[in-house]
C-alpha cells in the first residue's frame, strides 16, 4: 500500500507549511486523529498533477481540508466529541466565513469526496460508518458485518472492508 504521507519533492515545503497549520488546529480545537487525517489529505492533495494547493494562501487550503476531515465525520454536530463550527475553523485561520466551505466544496469535488467517506472516516468512527462495510455480494448490496467470517476475510483480503469486526471485538475486551 503506498504511504499515505508521501508528499513530491517540490511539494515538502508547502505540505510542511499547511499541515503545522492544521496540526495546531486539531490540537487546540479537535484532536490528533483529526490531525492525522488531515495531514493525509494534504499529502493526497500534493500528489495530485497539478497541484491546487499551489495557487492561494496556506491558511485558506489549511480551513478548506479541515472542513472537508469534519464534514466527513460530523464534526459540526455538537452532539459529537470532539466537535468545532466553521465559525471557529474561519476565525483560527483568519479567513472569510464563507471560505472553509468553498475551499471544502472544491476539495471534494476534485476528489470526489462524499458524506460519510470511508476513506477519510476518522479510524474511531469506522464501526459506525455503515457505508464501510456496504459490499456486493451475487449483484445484492450487503452489511459485510453481518457475513459469515469466511466471506469477512476474503472481503479484507480484497480490501473491501477496513477490518474484521469479530477481531475488532476482541482487541476491545
Amino acid at each position: 500500500m503506498k504511504d499515505p504521507y508521501s508528499v513530491p519533492k517540490t511539494m515538502q515545503e508547502k505540505y510542511a507549511t499547511i499541515t503545522a497549520l492544521t496540526d495546531a488546529f486539531c490540537q487546540a480545537k479537535l484532536n490528533e486523529e483529526y490531525g492525522d487525517m488531515c495531514r493525509q489529505l494534504t499529502a493526497h492533495l500534493c500528489r495530485k498533477r497539478p497541484s491546487p494547493l499551489l495557487s492561494g494562501r496556506a491558511n485558506g487550503w489549511a480551513a478548506g481540508i479541515v472542513h472537508v476531515i469534519g464534514t466527513v465525520n460530523f464534526a459540526f454536530d455538537r452532539s459529537q466529541t470532539p466537535h468545532t463550527s466553521v465559525p471557529d475553523i474561519s476565525d483560527y485561520f483568519g479567513v472569510g466565513k464563507s471560505s472553509p466551505a468553498s475551499k471544502s466544496k472544491e476539495i471534494r469535488d476534485l476528489l470526489g469526496i462524499g458524506l460519510m467517506e470511508p476513506r477519510w472516516t476518522l479510524p474511531s468512527r469506522m464501526g459506525r460508518n455503515p457505508m464501510a462495510w456496504y459490499i456486493t455480494v451475487d449483484g445484492l448490496i450487503m452489511d459485510a458485518r453481518s457475513l459469515p467470517r469466511y466471506m469477512q476475510e476474503i472481503a479484507y483480503d480484497k480490501g473491501l472492508i477496513p477490518y474484521i469486526p469479530a477481531d475488532r471485538q476482541q482487541e476491545d475486551e
